[in-house]
């Protein structure tokens, strides 16, 4: 099996690639965004774990086993989410 490499120079683009995303969180962290405020940072947070994930994990040229744990743990993550949502949302609040 042959492993296939992922230039250095890709690296070091990822690299500088997240760290503008991290300037641009602490950048829209100053900013008044309302209700758009939470779903700016989680954007950006999924970016920065997608390009963790498929490049410094190396998920981007691993075997379809790796492809089908990722998927599951994507779905469990969707299937907890949901359920404390359900959770949360179905509440009744009471105010004394």
């Amino acid at each position: 099996m042959s492993d296939r490499l992922i230039a250095q120079s890709t690296y070091y683009a990822v690299f500088v690639v997240l760290i503008v995303l991290t300037l641009v969180t602490v950048g829209i962290s100053f900013l008044e965004l309302g209700q758009w405020h939470r779903l700016a940072g989680l954007t950006i947070a999924t970016c920065k774990a997608v390009l963790v994930v498929l490049f410094f994990m190396h998920a981007l040229y691993s075997s379809r086993l790796t492809w089908v744990v990722i998927a599951a743990a994507l779905f469990w993550l969707a299937i907890l989410i949901g359920l404390s949502m359900a959770d949360y949302l179905t509440r009744m609040w009471l105010v004394y």
